[in-house]
């Protein structure tokens, strides 16, 4: 039997980010467990000594140069352009104070981007043509890989893109929220003129709530960071689970491995369950169909929360279990929409 599409207002409080656990609660009460597979971050957590570095004594600030150079080890670049800062996503704000526009974000994508900047000092750009209108703009922000559909922008075209913007004191801003997984493919190190790159800590390593992210730009961009955030910008316990996790390759290791399984695992279920994949990262996989807001609903139903969003109506990002139950729990929904198509 075919389910009832859900209310909008449901629809709506989901669609503006992941991890609304609570709400998920007040709007099912029926269900006792949930699978939180819409924040898109990884589910196995960097193993962070306890009780860790007590939060009482004012943050080191030789721990922090000590943070940002094994960070920007990692990052195959110098430890002064690599900025330590409470969250990528208030870096994002932060570099749109610094930097005055006009300036275009590349849709779709993070909807953080757009907030960057006043609405009339800011415009979408389609990934088709971001490349050739780049001269019209002077700054320009996208994700890669991308948020929701884990789409890569070609390298070759971000480094020709970045030299134009520089030629009028312009910077192109390539958000790397989710390039741990693959290192490899990162464009942190390539010392493009024009170019700032954003990672953060959370997504990979599983510990979100840390808020810890990185800044890499020259000292142009890196100086004035630096004194908007003042002396201590990082908690006393961040920067310790920063050098333990950033000095850990074996673990590292492990996690791409655990990524790279889960991923492939997920994605055979969701075809198994006939939903079209219309992109994939390590972190989570996209589906498109018509029924999306039957879909969300229905798992939801089921105890798994996934992510809706408001401007692809037809977009539902899922992550990834990160244990037994929550696997059988997916597969059971998944099996359970299908049977009932």
């Amino acid at each position: 039997m075919t389910a009832p599409a859900p209310a909008p207002d449901l629809i709506a409080r989901f669609a503006v980010h992941g991890g609304r656990v609570d709400q998920a609660r007040a709007w099912f009460p029926q269900v006792a467990a949930w699978t939180d597979l819409s924040t898109g971050i990884a589910p196995w957590a960097y193993p962070v000594a306890e009780p860790g570095e007590a939060p009482a004594p004012l943050p080191d600030p030789a721990r922090l140069a000590e943070l940002e150079a094994r960070a920007a080890h990692a990052f195959g670049t110098v430890p002064d352009h690599v900025v330590a800062v409470p969250g990528s996503d208030l870096a994002l704000r932060l570099i749109g104070a610094i930097l005055p526009g006009p300036a275009g974000w590349v849709t779709p994508g993070y909807a953080g981007h757009r907030a960057m900047w006043p609405q009339d000092r800011a415009v979408a750009l389609s990934r088709a043509d971001f490349a050739d209108v780049a001269g019209e703009h002077r700054h320009i922000v996208l994700a890669r890989p991308n948020n929701p559909d884990g789409w890569c922008a070609d390298a070759n075209a971000l480094a020709g893109v970045a030299t134009r913007l520089a030629t009028k004191g312009g910077w192109l801003i390539v958000d790397e929220a989710f390039a741990d997984a693959t290192p490899d493919d990162s464009v942190a190190g390539r010392g493009w003129p024009g170019l700032i790159v954003l990672r953060s800590f959370g997504k990979f390593y599983g510990l979100a709530g840390l808020r810890l992210g990185f800044v890499i730009a020259p000292p142009a961009i890196a100086g004035p960071l630096r004194a908007m955030l003042g002396d201590w910008p990082i908690s006393t316990p961040a920067l310790a689970a920063g050098i333990a996790a950033y000095g850990d390759t074996a673990w590292q290791s492990g996690q791409r491995q655990r990524l790279s399984e889960a991923s492939e695992r997920m994605a055979a279920q969701v075809a198994a369950a006939g939903l079209d994949i219309v992109g994939r990262t390590a972190f989570f996989t996209l589906v498109a169909l018509p029924r999306r807001d039957a879909l969300f609903a229905h798992l939801a139903r089921a105890g798994v929360l996934t992510r809706p969003f408001a401007a692809q109506p037809t977009w539902l990002r899922l992550g990834l279990p990160g244990d037994v139950a929550g696997w059988q729990r997916v597969r059971d929904a998944l099996a359970s929409w299908s049977n009932d198509r």
